[in-house]
């Protein structure tokens, strides 16, 4: 579903990211995780064209996106879930949710899609006509996610979902992507809470300095010296 090959990004005259290579096969769940300033969300806005690379390729569904404008790159079946989570505070739930769903194959079956995302956290469809700005920090990320899966994405990125919340509803977010990939969607976790992401994900990448430094199947990685060195100082 997603391949990326040696990807590099700079922020001014600061190297972000340095020849990265990852993959997300179809239906996997697959979690990038390392130390404040790897650069994790650098990584995620690169695949989305939110940060354009200065080299290197990103393939989705086995097209070349690397240069496909950061606004079409939805048609080929991206959706992101930024850091912070982003919604539209002054909107309703209703209405931040409709504004997923803007993508030509997702207009048509809004409805559909909003009964799954209902379904999914019924929290939200409790607080439909109620403004997104008056909701918890842990309602907000249900309805950034239930805005991005409007929009019938093949391949999910999260963008630091448990960032900020507390631990219960931690809990809830990651069950909720749990369900998100039994659904079979390829989904690009970016987390530094290791734990939980190596839990749910197959496979998993450690970005050190903007190098994958680590990598392989979650239970491997977790056992990794290297991992409880650079992200959990053990």
């Amino acid at each position: 579903m997603l391949e990326v090959r040696e990807l590099e990004a700079f922020y001014g005259d600061a190297q972000a990211l340095w020849g990265v290579d990852l993959d997300v096969a179809d239906g996997e769940t697959v979690s990038v995780t390392g130390p404040n300033g790897a650069g994790k969300s650098t990584l995620v806005h690169a695949v989305a064209r939110l940060h354009t690379a200065t080299r290197g390729s990103v393939r989705v569904g086995g097209v070349d996106v690397s240069r496909v404008p950061a606004h079409r790159v939805c048609a080929y079946g991206v959706a992101v879930v930024p850091e912070g989570r982003r919604v539209f505070p002054h909107m309703s739930v209703y209405d931040n949710l409709c504004l997923g769903a803007y993508r030509k194959g997702a207009r048509s079956v809004h409805k559909t899609e909003l009964a799954r995302v209902y379904e999914l956290f019924p929290r939200l469809a409790e607080r439909s006509g109620q403004l997104a700005g008056s909701l918890s920090g842990g309602e907000q990320q249900m309805l950034a996610i239930g805005r991005a899966l409007m929009a019938r994405p093949r391949l999910l990125l999260l963008d630091e979902p448990s960032l900020g919340l507390a631990p219960v509803v931690v809990d809830e977010v990651f069950e909720a992507i749990q369900a998100v990939a039994g659904q079979g969607v390829s989904i690009l976790l970016v987390e530094q809470d290791v734990e939980r992401a190596l839990d749910i994900s197959s496979r998993a990448y450690l970005l050190v300095e903007g190098r994958v430094v680590a990598e392989g199947a979650a239970a491997e990685l977790r056992a990794s010296a290297q991992l409880r060195r650079s992200v959990l100082g053990l």
